[in-house]
Order: structure tokens, then C-alpha cells, then sequence
């Protein structure tokens, strides 16, 4: 488990890896990742962006960016979470995922950058 808070965010991280999705003999590891949102301001806060760095250590690192998560731009009041999972598929055994989030205060109309502290994806194997 990760965590990091940033602008009063505080962001929570656990990953999993995959087996039933992924494929060792092919070279598809998948992994999931379930993050928690945790508003701890004194105001409500808007998820509008997220931007990602994968890195995969035999393929080039992508950037993922968009708006929201999983479809969602969700507005956290006060001591309000919100939790979602997502996935990333690898062609490596290992790699990390890192990347913030641009909330918006929602009396100021602020934008705040929160950062999503870095994640190993590992494939359990390698590991031994």
C-alpha cells in the first residue's frame, strides 16, 4: 500500500496482480490498482483530470491522460472518500505507475495538483 497527501488529498494506493488476465508464456502481465480519495479540506473539491506515467521496463513508458476517473469526475465534500479500481496490462514482469491528479476547489475554482505517490507492479514469480 501507497499513500501520499497533497493539497489536503490524501490518496491511497493497493495493486494486484492479475493471473486469470494475464498471460506469462506471452508476455501480458495484468495487474490491478484500487486508489482511495480521501478529501481532508475544508471545502468540496472536484476530481476534473488525471495524468499518468506508466513505465513497463522492456517496452517505452506511456502517458496516459484524461478527464476523471472511470468515467467519473466525482465531488468530494469534507472527510469524504471515494474509491475506484482500474487495471494496467505490462508486456514486462515488472514496472510502476505514477502521475496527479488536478482537482478543482470548488468555492475558488482553484485547481490543485495532487500527486499519486509511485506503485510497483510486480509479477509475483520474479519475485522468488
Amino acid at each position: 500500500m501507497k499513500t501520499a497527501t497533497t493539497e489536503g488529498i490524501n490518496i491511497t494506493v493497493n495493486t494486484k496482480y492479475r493471473a486469470d488476465l494475464s498471460n506469462v508464456l506471452e508476455s501480458q502481465f495484468f495487474f490491478n490498482y484500487t486508489i482511495e480519495i480521501k478529501n481532508e479540506n475544508h471545502f468540496d473539491v472536484k476530481l476534473m483530470h488525471r495524468n499518468w506515467y506508466i513505465f513497463d521496463s522492456i517496452n517505452e513508458p506511456k502517458i496516459v491522460s484524461g478527464e476523471g476517473v472511470i468515467g467519473e469526475q466525482p465531488i468530494l465534500k469534507p472527510g469524504q472518500s471515494f474509491t475506484y479500481t482500474s487495471g494496467c496490462d505490462l508486456l514486462s514482469e515488472i514496472g510502476y505507475m505514477k502521475g496527479f491528479y488536478t482537482f478543482e476547489n470548488q468555492i475558488t475554482g482553484e485547481n490543485l495538483h495532487v500527486f499519486i505517490p509511485t506503485f510497483e507492479m510486480y509479477f509475483p514469480g520474479k519475485l522468488n
